[in-house]
This record gives C-alpha cells, sequence and structure tokens, in this order.
C-alpha cells in the first residue's frame, strides 16, 4: 500500500538505517576515479546551526549527485578540537566545581578535556545524519586523534628544520579572557564611540607643560617618553628637555622622530613600547625603557600602583578622574576608533610584548598565490573572492603558532638549559635527547632533565594539514590512501575562513605535498534573516535546525535553504521556503501516487501520449544539459530550480495531464512504461537535493535488491535533443492556454467539447495538435483562411483562433462586454499618449519612467487589436 502523505519522520530514519546497513557511504581505493570532499570540521562540541545546515546540504548534493555519475564518492567527516573555544568551556565547567586549572598539572587539566569531549563531542556529527548527509563515518577524524596530533608535530619539526619556525620576542595580540596570543588574522576590528582625553605632562625643572591625546589614559603608567617630530617648530624649545608624567612622576625623555603626524591631536606623542606596536618601533629605535603594566587578565600589576589588581577598564575611569582632581586632565572628546577584537571571546585585544614561536611566511606563501591567481589549478567559487585572496596574501605577516593553552598539540620544543635558546625541536623526548646532548656538548643529560615548551600550538596549524592528515599523507605520503584520495576535487566552506584556513591548506599543500589539496573553492554566504539581519542567539531570529526538519522534512529543508542560496552571496532565510520544499516533496507524491492509481491495459497508445512522451524526453535532455552547466560553474541553486521546474511544471502540469487516461479508463503499457521511465529520471535528477523523498518513492515503484537502491543508481546519459520540438510544444501550451481563458472567462464548462479554427499564418507545426485536442477537449480542430464569423477569438503570435459559440453564449451581451473594455483601453491608450506627447514630461522624466509609458501604449494597441478583432467575429 502506498500511503495517500508523505510522512518525513517514518521514511527518514528507514532510509538512513538502511543507507547505513548496506555501507553505501563508505569508499575504498578501487579502479574508479575518486571523488574527494573533506568536511570543514566543526568544533567538537559544537551544535548544527544553520550555517552547517547550508554548507553540508551543498557538500552532500555534491557528493550524491558524483555517486550517482559512478565516481568513488568519498565524503571524509571530523572535528576540530577549537582549542581556544573547547579549554574555555572545560575551564568554566571546572570553575563551576570550584577548580582552578592552575590548580591542575597540564595531564590532569588535559583529562578533563578529553572527558568534556568525550560527554558533548560528535554531537554535531549525528545532527548531520538527520539531515541526510552521507558522510563515510568509517573514516570520521578528530583532530587530536593521534595520527592526525602526529602529522601537526611532524610538520613543526619538518617547518623548523627548514629554517621557518623561529621564536622571536615580539608584539602580539593578546586575548586577556582566553589568555592566550592570536594571529593577525583572529583579530576583528571594530568601531566604537569612546574617548580622546588631553592630559599634560610638566616639563621638568619648569612651569611649562605639554599636551599629549590618548584614548587609552591608563597605559600612562607605562609610558617612558614623549616623541614630538623635529619639523614642529612650536616644540623646538623642549629639545633636550624631560617631561613628568601624571601620578607615577617617572621622568621621561622627550624624544624626536619623523614618525610623529604634526597634524594629530596636539603633534607630542606619549610612548609606551611595552603596549603599542608603532611605539614599540620607536622604543627599539631610540633605546626606551619597557614596562609592561598588564598581568595577562589585563588587570594592572605593581606598575599600576594604587590600581594595582583592577580591570584595564575600571582604572579607565578611575585614573580619568584623578587626573581631574590634579589638574592634569585639559579635556575630553568624543572620538571613534578601530579597536581590535578576539574573533573567539570578543575580548578587547591588548598588544603584549612576548615571546612566541612565528611560521615564515614570505616563501611558502609563493605556490599557494601561483595556483589561484596565475595559474587556475584552484579555482575559487565565485571568482570575485580572487581580489580578497590576492590582497591577504600578498600582505601576509608570519603568523604567531603558538597558544598560551594546554588543549591543542604542545609545541615539540625541549628546553635542556637556564638559556634563551637552549632548546631543541625534536618529534619526541627521545630524539630530543639526543640532540640536546650533541647541542649542549654534555652526553651526561636525562630525559628528566629536558622540560617541553608548555605553550600549543594554533588550532589553524593543525587544521590546515587536514586534507593531507585524514588520509595518512603527512606521515606516510607514499601510501595508498593519500595517492588515491589525493588531492580533493571540492571543498565548501565559508569566506570568513578563506585566510583562517581555505589558504593555509593550499600552502600546505604545495609544501608538503607538491600538490594543490582541491581543484574548486565554493564559498557560501551567510544565512540571514528574511530581513537581512546576521542570526544569533541574542536577536532570537536563529531558528533551531532540527525543528526545521521536525517541521518540513529534512528534504523541504535542503531544499528551501538550496532554493534561496547562490554562491558566495548571503541568503535571506525565511521558513516559508522551507514551506516551499515541503509542498514540493507532497507533489512530487501525488504524482507518483496518480501514476501508481491508473489501471494498465494493453491497448493500443494514443498519439496524445506518444507526442507526450517524445516531448518529455527531449526537454529532459535539454534540462539535464542545463543541470550539468549549472553544477559546472557551482550553481547548486539554479540546477535546483531547473530540476524544480521540469517538474512541477514540465512533468506534473503538463506531461501527466498530457498521457492521463479518460475518467475510468485504463492507460496503455507502453505509455505507462514510459510515464515511469520518466519519473525514474527526475528522482535521479532530484536524490541530491532530496535523498529521502526520492529513495522512498523508487522503492515503491519496484520491489529492489540493495545493489538497486536509488543512491547508487546511474545518473540519467545525456543525449541530443531536438530544440524545435521543444519550441513547438511551447507555442501548443500558448494555445491550450488561450482555450481554458476563454472557457473560464466565458463560462463554458470543460465537459463541453468544443471546435477550434485555426488560420495558421505562423505555419506552426501540426505535430501537436492531438494534445491540443485532448487538454482543450476539442472536438474538431479545422484549418481555415478566413475569419469565422460568430466565434469567439484570440491570438498566438500572428496565428488567430476562433471557438463557434452557437447557443452556448449571449453573444448580444458578449458584444456589449467586449465595446466597454474596447472603449476604455481607447480612453487609456489616450491618456499615455498624451503623456508622451508633453515635450516637458518627455524631457524630465527618468528613462525607466519613459520606458514604462511606451510598453503600456504598445500593451494598449495589442488589445485594442484582439478586441476589435473579436468583435468583428461575433458581428
Amino acid at each position: 500500500m502506498i500511503p495517500s502523505q508523505f510522512n518525513p519522520q517514518e521514511v527518514e530514519k528507514k532510509w538512513y538505517d538502511y543507507w547505513m546497513k548496506n555501507n553505501y557511504f563508505h569508499s575504498k581505493p578501487d579502479n574508479r576515479t575518486p571523488y574527494t570532499i573533506v568536511i570543514p570540521p566543526p568544533n567538537v562540541t559544537g551544535v548544527l546551526h544553520m550555517g552547517h545546515m547550508l554548507n553540508n546540504t551543498i557538500q552532500d548534493v555534491l557528493i550524491r549527485r558524483a555517486r550517482l555519475q559512478g565516481f568513488n564518492a568519498c565524503w571524509v567527516p571530523g572535528t576540530d578540537h577549537a582549542s581556544i573555544a573547547t579549554e574555555a568551556k572545560v575551564v568554566a565547567k571546572l570553575k563551576s566545581e570550584g577548580i582552578n586549572k592552575n590548580d591542575l598539572t597540564r595531564e590532569e587539566f588535559l583529562k578533563h578535556a578529553y572527558d568534556w569531549t568525550d560527554k558533548y563531542g560528535g554531537t554535531i556529527l549525528e545532527q548531520l545524519k538527520q539531515l541526510g548527509c552521507s558522510c563515510d563515518w568509517d573514516r570520521t577524524k578528530f583532530t587530536m586523534d593521534e595520527d592526525m596530533s602526529a602529522s601537526v608535530i611532524k610538520s613543526f619539526v619538518d617547518l623548523y628544520n627548514k629554517g621557518y619556525i623561529y621564536r622571536g620576542y615580539r608584539m602580539v595580540n593578546w586575548d586577556p579572557e582566553a589568555k592566550t596570543t592570536l594571529s593577525d588574522e583572529e583579530v576583528i576590528y571594530e568601531e566604537r564611540q569612546g574617548k580622546l582625553y588631553h592630559l599634560r605632562y610638566q616639563i621638568e625643572g619648569t612651569n611649562d607643560y605639554v599636551t599629549i591625546a590618548t584614548t587609552r589614559p591608563e597605559t600612562i603608567l607605562g609610558d617612558t617618553a614623549i616623541c614630538i617630530n623635529p619639523n614642529d617648530e612650536r616644540y623646538t624649545h623642549l629639545k633636550d628637555k624631560k617631561a613628568i608624567v601624571p601620578i607615577c612622576n617617572r621622568v621621561i625623555p622627550i624624544i624626536f622622530d619623523e614618525y610623529v603626524d604634526m597634524e594629530f591631536g596636539t603633534g607630542c606623542l606619549k610612548v609606551t613600547p611595552a603596549h603599542d606596536v608603532n611605539d614599540k618601533e620607536l622604543g627599539d629605535k631610540h633605546n626606551l625603557e619597557i614596562i609592561d603594566i598588564f598581568n595577562e587578565d589585563a588587570t594592572l600589576n605593581s606598575f599600576g600602583l594604587q590600581y594595582a589588581g583592577k580591570d584595564r577598564f575600571v582604572v579607565r575611569d578611575e585614573i580619568a578622574k584623578e587626573l581631574e582632581q590634579i589638574g592634569a586632565l585639559v579635556k575630553t572628546e568624543t572620538h571613534i576608533n578601530k579597536v581590535g577584537t578576539s574573533e573567539r571571546t570578543k575580548a578587547v585585544i591588548e598588544p603584549r610584548l612576548s615571546d612566541q614561536w612565528f611560521l615564515k611566511m614570505e616563501e611558502l606563501v609563493k605556490p599557494a598565490i601561483k595556483a589561484v591567481l596565475e595559474t587556475d589549478e584552484v579555482k575559487l567559487y565565485p571568482s570575485r573572492f580572487n581580489n580578497t585572496y590576492r590582497h591577504w596574501m600578498e600582505n601576509i605577516r608570519d603568523w604567531n603558532i603558538s597558544r598560551q593553552l594546554w588543549w591543542g598539540q604542545q609545541i615539540p620544543a625541549y628546553y635542556y638549559g637556564e638559556g634563551k635558546n637552549d632548546f631543541v625541536v625534536a618529534e619526541n623526548k627521545e630524539e630530543a635527547l639526543e640532540l640536546a646532548k650533541k647541542a649542549s656538548l654534555n652526553d651526561a643529560l636525562t630525559l628528566t632533565d629536558l622540560k617541553q615548551d608548555a605553550d600549543a600550538l594554533d588550532t589553524w596549524f593543525s587544521s590546515w594539514l587536514w586534507p593531507m592528515s585524514v588520509f595518512g599523507g603527512v606521515l606516510e605520503p607514499e601510501n595508498e590512501e593519500f595517492k588515491y584520495y589525493y588531492p580533493t576535487n571540492d571543498l565548501v566552506t565559508g569566506p570568513d575562513i578563506l585566510f583562517f584556513w581555505v589558504a593555509r591548506m593550499i600552502i600546505a599543500g604545495y609544501e608538503y605535498a607538491d600538490a594543490k589539496p582541491f581543484s574548486n573553492v565554493y564559498l557560501t554566504g551567510l544565512v540571514r534573516d528574511k530581513q537581512g539581519r546576521k542570526m544569533s542567539k541574542s536577536l532570537g531570529n536563529s531558528p533551531d535546525p532540527l525543528e526545521l526538519i521536525e517541521k518540513f522534512g529534512a528534504d523541504g529543508v535542503r531544499c528551501g535553504l538550496l532554493l534561496s542560496s547562490s554562491a558566495g552571496n548571503d541568503i535571506l532565510f525565511d521558513e516559508e521556503l522551507c514551506n516551499q520544499g515541503k509542498g514540493f516533496a507532497t507533489k512530487i507524491w501525488n504524482a507518483f501516487r496518480l501514476i501508481k492509481g491508473w489501471e494498465v491495459a494493453d491497448i493500443a497508445q494514443p498519439e496524445a501520449a506518444k507526442v507526450a512522451i517524445d516531448w518529455y524526453e527531449n526537454k529532459l535532455q535539454k534540462t539535464l544539459a542545463e543541470i550539468e552547466d549549472h553544477f559546472s560553474k557551482y550553481r547548486i541553486s539554479d540546477a535546483l530550480m531547473a530540476i524544480y521546474k521540469l517538474v512541477w511544471d514540465d512533468f506534473c502540469s503538463w506531461f501527466l495531464e498530457m498521457i492521463k487516461p479518460g475518467y475510468q479508463q485504463p492507460i496503455d503499457k507502453v505509455t505507462f512504461d514510459k510515464a515511469i521511465d520518466m519519473l525514474e529520471a527526475n528522482l535521479k535528477l532530484l536524490h541530491p537535493f532530496m535523498p529521502f523523498l526520492t529513495e522512498e518513492i523508487w522503492q515503491h515503484i519496484t520491489e529492489r535488491t540493495s545493489e538497486e537502491a536509488l543512491i547508487v543508481a546511474q545518473w540519467p546519459e545525456a543525449k541530443p535533443f531536438d530544440e524545435k520540438l521543444i519550441t513547438d510544444f511551447d507555442f501548443a501550451t500558448e494555445v491550450i492556454s488561450g482555450i481554458r481563458t476563454i472557457r473560464k472567462d466565458k463560462n463554458i464548462s470543460f465537459k463541453e467539447a468544443i471546435e477550434l479554427h485555426v488560420i495558421n499564418n505562423e505555419k506552426a507545426s501540426t505535430l501537436f495538435d492531438t494534445v491540443i485536442m485532448k487538454l482543450g477537449n476539442v472536438v474538431d480542430l479545422i484549418y481555415v483562411n478566413d475569419k469565422v464569423s460568430g466565434a469567439l477569438s484570440y491570438r498566438v503570435k500572428s496565428n488567430e483562433y476562433f471557438i463557434p459559440v452557437g447557443g452556448s453564449i449571449d453573444i448580444s451581451a458578449e458584444i456589449d462586454k467586449l465595446t466597454e473594455e474596447l472603449n476604455y483601453t481607447k480612453g487609456f491608450l489616450k491618456s499615455v499618449q498624451g503623456k508622451l506627447a508633453n515635450e516637458k514630461f518627455v524631457a524630465g522624466a527618468p528613462e525607466q519612467v519613459i520606458a514604462n509609458e511606451r510598453k503600456k501604449e504598445a500593451d494598449a494597441l495589442a488589445k485594442i487589436a484582439t478586441l476589435e478583432d473579436s468583435l468583428a467575429n461575433l458581428q
């Protein structure tokens, strides 16, 4: 029994379990051509959101289509350890239990972290199964898996030995909430309204003052100079003088450097080398003292005097009041400036001097620039992102790869002495010991003498190896799987990580495999609400993806998301789109039930059915060509829309009507079998987009073995098609629509058979006459040379069609009605032509307005001609 309604909840679990049981998702190397995708690994403790839904639906469409095309389709899933986000969650959990991270050893903390990821990790992968994602779950990887971590360590050691990795004392981006450094790319700059404080510093030994302007008055406690442009004539008298910093009363030199902009503020700059990257350069140039006033959590340390232990923003307000009390605050102004914030924690970044590990990028980046911008070995879709890629890659800086965290791969540097450079780099402690003995010339060193660097590596330093490491390509570059699956084919991700991840994977691919990691990068847009706002919990505009699946079915949600999505453009999500997807599923289900409900008999095939099949086979081939073109350009939404129109309009609205048997009449077997063939072709095209619905119908059509499941069927074969046949049918549909319009307007029942007389000025094909007769209930279709009097008429292009009315309508009333409509239209035309005859209107109106008025004129003229013809035919 075929259920009267499609029930997604029952069907989805049934078919996903069936696919899993039959191992359709699993891939292993064979003689087929591979098609490989690696999933952008979501955070291990993450949950499904709308961005994941879109991204993974697109990946599943690509992988299911490849499977149908006969490729050895392999989609590798996995999760990312997300060092900053995960460590923050674990620290918060421990804090809620009264445990301080600093009271634990690294090993104790890591046990808590693994317990956390075991408990909460992998939820998102289970949720992806509900969406229908056909990943090779046997290949699921985690960036902290033993082999994945070993790949990262091997990469670090290799790059260090090649001279690319170095340790340096640099100004870095410090996240005081996560208590770690960040790379430049992890800092998001936001415009914020703050204040500009004008402060005066007394010139030592005088009653004179110099005024400086700063947005950060709390940092005056770290000032070690005031800098002035030597060309600024206002301050030449201050050469060789010193100033006194308010509150701390530190005496500091007044230095001169052309770095200072004479036009900004007062032309005097406070120099705080420990807390500003530009000030640090000035400090190095002029040998200034460096005074760091902050603790790692951005509270003030002992250099903060009475403010020690207080947060920087609290101190900002308090110190401003004290400066005002002692007469050092001249004035404050409202000021807009760009503030760096942490991409992960949203905390305001603090520039901080620190010993960190860096990766030199200047040489490494060159093959990756060439691959995207010169040779097209790697293509970005849409290509406009090439400009963004160029800007980032051509302005790249050395990558700060160390993080002050425990959750992640620990940097494989081992210290054997007290000196800053008393360290060696090795893949394990045993190797490190041998290197340390040589470096120190001390054979008495033991493993206990070695102390491993406490920092962990940046998460991106592990995920940049992802397309290689998931196949063991870093540890064993000659292994069978790596050689078979790499390079992968397509990467689907968001443009927000084009540099963080995509560019770095390309860099790593050329460095380690001398090959691109993938051929194509499809960049999705952000999913926004229908008002264009970014989805967020605080706005309450981000629907729960699992609730959407429950409400509309996975196929409905997939379809709704993709109908609104185009590469690189943001998606304005509206639940109505999912409802549209659900409606499409219902339409297909009902079409299937209609076909299966027909009685089949060994009777002659009607001519109309024969013609209909010929037309639909050609129309399907034309649509297939369009779909292939859309896929080749990664226009996935357009591909779905082409299938949508084919199924909804051409198959359901036209083809099934053309072949449908009369009431309580059977259908001939030839036509029925062809209808099933056409339905199955449609299901193959639809399967990548709506896998559950299509498999359910496919399995209902006839009994199938596991080898005959739709998921492993064969994609329709492209064949030549007859464009003229398709065009001729389009003309016939206009003829049928004309008949239907007249029936509706004149209340002529469809049960009432009519005659149709045609003046064939277009020399239109007569191939579809039987279809016109069937769908218009035309008893006689007659070609004539002259107009038919006493008939209703209409035109299709230059062809004229006449329907003799006889006693079915009141001719006198019809004449009156047409005359009234004709007079109204002539009046309308007169007013439009009056506007167009007005030179002042034409000269002053926008071009589009004039074009609209001319279209109104043309439409009115055409309508008048049709009405006059209709009147002439009735009189």
